[in-house]
């Protein structure tokens, strides 16, 4: 790490002196955006101790820039009808170039104050990316920030897409209403669930052209791409150390798709009747999943549990995670996936899969880093350090 910091500061510090691309797209109809309030403007050294004190000290080397920090209010489409959403937007201040813009999707959350829209008082680290000298967008996602009445549809690959490219679409508008200059490069990088999310969204602006937007690169690591693959791995080990991620899951599903299936369903108890409570948006995952069991026969009700590794059981859930999962899209952008070989939570082996994928069908332009060792918690830190300079390398 200490002999990637001058790398890194060398990175952002040039940042300024690119060549200026000003994205000269016709302004966007005002059929998303919805309102921005001003969070203030913080200085570099306030963005640098927020890091530290939030567990990201590492990257606070890479603060360049004081930044205006907004909260966006804007309007996506979930389950076929219109509803207001929210996020973050950060505008670095006097840097010598139009700034490209980055969406940055965060990893799973269960606490509503999380949500990157309550900055300062949320701190999800991609903030200091606006530092280092690009406009960037964090979306709360449908479920947290002004839509945390709706419960978050996780793994629901259409409306993450949507959440992220309608903020894109929002965020435009009003940055050509106010006059703010925008670089050409759009750039798009997640993690975990944001991994996720950010090939989502990758996916609806490759196959949507009505969206209006071209993509630069992606950077996706650590996400469920295979749905069923993971689902597969999980009926086939005795222990899972993230329950509150598959309670996360089967409680979206049951939500987002209808279904009105008790939690006794699929959980035994004591468990059913403590999910509710887990979930209510006020624990975060430590707390939820010291609470259940990492042990999956004593977390799930025997029944389910003998169903999933059965093709002819629960096949409604089944053809939904597949729906879900990306088994016939192909990514055309620059894309790099990353992935820690030793990932506990969301197996190593679904980048493998997704990645040979690709490449079976002809992608050229995708590559695969490993992180040797890397655990779920320890992979993002390698993951943008290597995606960050990687993106600069583009943003010309």
């Amino acid at each position: 790490m200490k002999i990637l910091y001058p790398v890194l500061m060398f990175i952002v510090l040039i940042t300024g002196c690119r060549k200026d691309n000003t994205d000269n797209t016709p302004a966007s109809t005002n059929d998303y955006f919805v309102s921005a309030t001003s969070l203030g403007m913080f200085s570099k050294t306030a963005l640098q101790s927020l890091a530290v004190k939030s567990g990201y000290a590492n990257f606070a080397p890479i603060a360049t820039f004081d930044v205006d920090f907004y909260k966006l209010i804007y309007k996506t489409t979930f389950k076929g009808n219109k509803i207001q959403v929210s996020g973050l937007i950060g505008i670095p201040k006097n840097g010598t170039a139009a700034p490209s813009l980055i969406s940055a999707q965060h990893g799973t959350m269960f606490r509503f104050t999380d949500a990157p829209s309550n900055f300062p008082n949320s701190f999800s680290g991609y903030e200091l990316v606006a530092s280092a000298g690009y406009i960037t967008l964090i979306p709360d996602f449908i479920g947290y920030g002004v839509s945390q009445n709706i419960p978050h549809p996780y793994y629901d690959q259409q409306s993450s897409g949507l959440t992220v490219v309608d903020m894109i679409k929002a965020a435009k508008y009003y940055f050509q209403q106010q006059k703010i200059t925008t670089g050409s490069r759009l750039f798009i990088v997640g993690y975990s669930e944001g991994g996720y999310v950010t090939m989502a969204a990758q996916k609806e602006i490759e196959t949507n052209a009505s969206h209006g937007l071209t993509l630069t690169a992606a950077a996706e690591g650590a996400g469920g791409y295979d749905l069923n693959g993971m689902l597969t791995g999980i009926a086939t080990a005795s222990t899972y150390s993230a329950p509150s991620f598959l309670s996360l899951l089967l409680r979206s599903y049951d939500s987002t798709y209808n279904w009105k299936r008790p939690y006794s369903d699929f959980y035994q108890e004591p468990y059913a009747t403590k999910l509710s409570a887990l979930l209510d948006g006020t624990k975060d995952r430590s707390a939820i999943d010291a609470a259940l069991s990492t042990s999956t026969a004593a977390l799930f009700n025997p029944s389910f549990y003998a169903s999933l590794s059965d093709p002819a059981k629960e096949t409604v859930m089944k053809q939904q995670l597949t729906a879900n999962s990306f088994l016939t899209w192909t990514p055309k952008s620059a894309t790099r996936l990353y992935h820690g070989t030793a990932d506990e939570a969301v197996f190593y082996q679904t980048s493998v899969s997704i990645f040979n994928r690709f490449k079976t069908a002809g992608a050229t332009n995708v590559e695969f880093v490993p992180i040797p060792g890397g655990t779920h918690s320890t992979s993002i830190e390698p993951m943008m350090f290597n995606a960050l300079p990687w993106i600069l390398s583009l943003n010309k």
